[in-house]
C-alpha cells in the first residue's frame, strides 16, 4: 500500500455516511470481502489468533501476525487496517517497532488498545509510534476499553472516554475506538468532546446505524463476530456429515471455479 492508499483510508473517515468494516481473519475472509464491495478490508485479532491456533489477549506470535498482514496485503487492493491489540509488549520501544514494521508491510493503519489499564502507557507508545515512523503515514486507531471491561458507567464511563481519547489524540492518534459503547447519546458527546473520527463495535443493543451517523459516528466495525458466524455454520454442517447427512454441503456453497479464480491472477494495485 502507498501514501495514496492512506489518503484513500482517511477520506472513508470523512464520509457523509459511516465506514463499514466486516472484520477478517485470513486471505479468503479478507478478498471476499472486498469483492463484495468493502472499501477497505480490517482485522479483529481474536478472530485472527483463533484462526492461527491462538487464544486471543497478546498470544500471537510476532511472526504469526505480520505473516496474516502480509497475506492480506497481497490479496487486496483495497486499505486494508489491522488489529494488533495493546502491541504485544509494555515497551513503548518494541510496540513502535513492531507499528513500524507492520506499515512496511503495506497496511495503512491499525488498532491499539489499553486493556482497560492506565491510559499514560497507550499515550506513551502512541508517542513512540509516530517518533519511529516519522513521515510514514498511518492511521493510529486508539481503542480503549472503559465500556468493554465495565471500567465505569453512566455519566463516568463518558467522562472516563473523553479523558481518555483526549490524551490518545494529543499524542497522535487519529480515531478513537470505544467497543461496548452502545448508546447514540454517549456517542455524540464523546464524538463532540474529542476531535477524533469515533469507532464502534457491533454488539447487542447497538443502536441503528442511522442514529449513530446522525451522533457524529465514522466507522462500525463487525469484530469477531463474522467469523464467530461462519464457523457456526461450519460447524453445524461438520456435525450433519459426521452423522452421516452430506445435503447440507451442497446446499449453498462457494462456487470452487469463483473462489479459484480470486488468487489465480495477482491482485491489482
Amino acid at each position: 500500500m502507498t501514501a495514496t492508499a492512506h489518503a484513500r483510508f482517511v477520506a472513508l473517515h470523512r464520509a457523509a455516511t459511516p465506514l463499514l468494516l466486516v472484520n477478517a481473519w485470513d486471505a479468503a475472509s479478507a478478498r471476499l470481502w472486498q469483492e463484495l464491495g468493502a472499501p477497505a478490508v480490517a482485522t479483529s485479532s481474536a478472530a485472527v489468533a483463533w484462526s492461527r491456533g491462538y487464544a486471543d489477549g497478546g498470544a500471537l506470535p510476532r511472526t504469526v501476525l505480520l505473516d496474516s498482514c502480509a497475506d492480506l496485503v497481497r490479496v487486496c487492493s483495497v486499505p486494508v487496517t489491522v488489529d494488533l491489540e495493546d502491541g504485544y509488549s509494555e515497551d513503548p520501544a518494541a510496540v513502535a517497532a513492531l507499528a513500524a514494521e507492520v506499515v512496511g508491510l503495506g497496511v495503512v493503519g491499525f488498532n491499539l488498545e489499553d486493556g482497560g489499564g492506565a491510559p499514560e502507557l497507550l499515550t506513551a507508545k502512541i508517542r513512540a509510534i509516530r517518533a519511529a515512523l516519522g513521515p510514514t503515514p498511518a492511521f493510529i486507531n486508539a481503542r480503549t476499553d472503559v465500556y468493554l471491561r465495565g471500567l465505569a458507567s453512566g455519566e463516568a464511563a463518558v467522562a472516563a472516554t473523553i479523558q481518555r481519547l483526549t490524551m490518545y489524540r494529543d499524542a497522535g492518534a487519529d480515531g478513537g475506538f470505544v467497543p461496548g459503547l452502545t448508546a447514540a447519546a454517549d456517542a455524540a458527546r464523546i464524538a463532540a468532546a474529542v476531535p477524533l473520527a469515533l469507532n464502534l463495535m457491533t454488539v447487542p443493543g447497538l443502536a441503528p446505524l442511522a442514529e449513530l451517523q446522525a451522533a457524529g459516528v465514522c466507522r462500525v466495525s463487525t469484530g469477531p463476530g463474522l467469523f464467530k458466524v461462519a464457523y457456526a455454520a461450519g460447524q453445524q454442517a461438520a456435525m450433519a456429515c459426521l452423522g452421516g447427512d452430506f445435503a447440507s454441503l451442497y446446499a449453498a456453497p462457494l462456487d470452487y471455479g469463483t473462489m479459484n479464480r480470486l488468487f489465480a491472477v495477482p491482485t491489482p494495485r
